[in-house]
């Protein structure tokens, strides 16, 4: 690879006096997904940098939604009753197109439930785990440009600092500046239309404000009061059109909506934060350009709607951590990083799907509310209501791993092993053989893959490999094809 330069402003540095390799990695943006990817890079004893341009946490207290999958990766890592004590958990339902249906019974989880959380409370958990394993974070800092070449990236501060590292990794939000120096297309559709989104106190009692919702909702689905306690309602409305979404709305805008819409403005007042969201959709045409990657909003945004947003970034965390710590530990078999795009990209694009659907759905259209109410009927079948909940939730993803049972390439879900549950014996961030017939082993892989001999594994194949991110890599019994695909993904064993 010949050197390539990525800046917003002329530099006077040299392709060839590079400052040394300081990190492995540097992310820049201390979301959730860089967060997140952080500390599992930290997990392999990658040096991580992770840059925040903001100088504070965010002072605002939005709610945000872990779904099912997401409390079983931070199960999967030890961290779920940290995060348990913060969050309010609720039914696994209502989340299509905010249809209220009740979740299907039996969904293959022992985590089934939405955990609502403030979205600075997860940014604080995620980036405290990353720094207790050892990660640094630094604020203030914004990436203005890089440039790599074939030993690693030189990434310039916007106050001229460089460092130096083996890859960067953009998590820097929709308006990405990684992706745009990269020159990454980001086609998609921009927002028709708009909503304000926000938490403040509300001056009407409870059954006059649900009774005027429930009239408003048979018109404008975009459209709700919700109570959190303590008089505090999250507030749902339709915007007046499209506007600069850099600029926060207002507590007038609020009221001036509340009123046209529903004749009165609730009395709402005391703001906890105030904000705006388009139907905007767009995924990044590439997550990876040689030694730089994108992940969570910086590869793909979407409406909220369904609340998946926040789930799918720090999904691509899980999958890309373990590939690119294998990489710069160079046991990573030549494609494993190039699975990152492979796996994840087909999952954005299926997000960014269901959301254009339930988009329309909204719609106060004839047509779409009729296909709605279709849907509404249709939801009260069990395979049809189940199918859109593990669609929303992530837990009916499958990876294309090759023919084989369909338990191959979805994740396994928190069964009962000899030593508790599977999901505690994950912490590590490594593969893991679960063997019910105790006759095979991990061999030289035993320095990547942990081995567990339980027959008694309520599981009803013999043997599964299972890769750090929880999903069944091989199922079977015999030695040699364990051996294949432990090499397939997990590089060359020790000798």
């Amino acid at each position: 690879m010949h050197s390539l330069r990525f800046t917003t402003e002329p530099s006077s540095a040299s392709g060839t006096d590079r400052a040394p390799l300081m990190f492995d990695v540097i992310i820049a943006g201390c979301g959730p997904t860089g967060a997140m990817l952080a500390a599992e890079l930290r997990l392999h004893d990658v040096r991580v940098l992770v840059l925040e341009k903001e100088t504070e946490p965010a002072s605002f207290v939005r709610i945000v939604g872990l779904h099912i999958r997401s409390l079983e990766l931070m199960a999967m890592r030890g961290l779920l009753e940290r995060i348990l004590e913060h969050g309010r958990q609720r039914p696994a339902g209502g989340f299509f197109a905010a249809i209220d249906k009740p979740a299907p019974e039996g969904l293959d989880s022992a985590y089934a439930y939405l955990l609502g959380i403030p979205h600075p409370v997860i940014v604080h958990l995620l980036e405290e785990h990353a720094i207790e394993l050892g990660a640094q974070v630094r604020r203030g800092s914004a990436v203005a440009g890089f440039e790599q070449d074939d030993e690693g990236v030189t990434v310039e501060l916007a106050d001229g600092e460089q460092l130096r590292s083996r890859y960067l990794v953009g998590c820097d939000g929709g308006r990405s500046t990684v992706r745009k120096l990269l020159g990454v297309g980001f086609p998609g559709e921009p927002a028709r239309t708009e909503t304000l989104m926000g938490e403040m106190e509300v001056g009407m009692p409870w059954d006059e404000i649900a009774a005027k919702v429930t009239e408003i909702r048979e018109t404008h689905q975009p459209f709700w009061l919700r109570p959190f306690g303590a008089g505090v309602y999250s507030v749902v409305v339709p915007a007046a059109g499209v506007s600069d979404r850099a600029e926060p709305p207002t507590l007038e805008d609020f009221k001036q909506q509340l009123l046209t819409i529903a004749g009165t403005d609730f009395g709402v007042h005391s703001p906890r934060w105030l904000s705006r969201f388009g139907d905007a959709t767009r995924l990044a045409e590439r997550y990876r350009v040689g030694r730089v990657l994108l992940a969570g909003d910086a590869a793909h945004i979407h409406p909220p709607i369904g609340g998946q947003g926040l789930n799918l970034g720090v999904q691509d965390a899980f999958n890309l951590g373990w590939k690119l710590a294998a990489q710069i530990r160079r046991w990573a078999p030549e494609t494993l990083l190039d699975t990152y795009q492979a796996e994840r990209h087909p999952v954005a694009e299926d997000v960014l799907d269901n959301t254009r659907a339930q988009m329309e759905l909204l719609s106060t259209e004839p047509g779409p509310q009729a296909a709605r109410r279709l849907l509404t009927e249709l939801m009260d079948f069990d395979e049809v209501n189940r199918y859109l909940i593990e669609k929303i939730t992530a837990i009916g993803i499958r990876y294309d791993f090759g023919a084989g049972p369909d338990l191959l390439g979805r994740r396994l879900h928190d069964i009962e092993v000899k030593q508790g549950h599977l999901y505690g014996l994950l912490h590590r961030g490594c593969g893991l053989l679960l063997d019910r017939t105790e006759r095979l082993t991990v061999g030289g892989w035993s320095d990547r893959v942990d081995y567990l001999g339980d027959p008694t594994a309520v599981l009803d194949v013999p043997c599964v490999l299972l890769r750090p991110d929880g999903h069944v890599a091989w199922i079977g019994d015999d030695q040699q094809d364990l051996d294949d695909h432990l090499s397939r993904w997990f590089g060359k064993p020790v000798s």
